[in-house]
């Protein structure tokens, strides 16, 4: 591996992930999107996305390759990314994944996460235009990310906080914050 630093972005559904990761890929940065195995595989198989289609192949996914099965597929791809450029990562999910990377990526790795209230999620989720989900999927969807999917490991042993309950520009702000702070700690050359 490289010596470009890997930023993991993790957070429930609707906290800001997708912004904050396309800030880095602003700056220069290359992305891997972890969603983008589900929706590859809905693709494959023709089914249309939406969030029972999805939660099923996740599951699925993660049901017959293990819990940690999105990392292990987009290894090969973070390994080549990284080589290049400084990687983020958006939408690492659970606390298996986090440790598969942490025991490929050692100190590469530096996880963010970003932390919105419930009530501002679901309402960002619900008015989003790719792939909205109303009140009762966006509960159904953290139950489900929470109990099966093991999502609050990696966002309770985060490096580095941002919580989101502003504007983008709140969120911009924390943004430019955490970039000096890894200036000042990782190698981003």
């Amino acid at each position: 591996m490289s010596n470009y630093p890997v930023v993991g972005i993790v957070g429930m559904p609707g906290s800001g992930k997708t912004i904050l990761s396309q800030k880095f890929v602003d700056k220069g940065w290359n992305s891997v999107y972890f969603g983008s195995v589900t929706l590859n595989e809905l693709d494959k198989r023709k089914l249309e996305y939406n969030q029972q289609n999805e939660k099923s192949v996740r599951e699925e996914l993660r049901s017959k390759y293990g819990i940690d099965a999105y990392a292990k597929i987009l290894m090969p791809q973070i390994e080549s990314l990284s080589k290049a450029a400084p990687l983020v990562l958006d939408g690492l999910y659970s606390w298996s994944e986090y440790k598969y990377l942490k025991s490929k990526l050692n100190d590469q790795l530096t996880i963010i996460a970003v932390v919105t209230n419930s009530e501002l999620r679901y309402s960002r989720l619900k008015n989003r235009i790719k792939r909205p989900l109303d009140l009762e999927e966006a509960v159904s969807r953290d139950y489900a990310e929470i109990e099966n999917l093991e999502k609050g490991g990696p966002i309770s042993i985060a490096d580095y906080y941002i919580i989101n309950n502003s504007n983008i520009s709140e969120l911009l702000k924390q943004f430019e914050i955490i970039m000096e702070n890894l200036k000042n700690h990782i190698t981003l050359t």
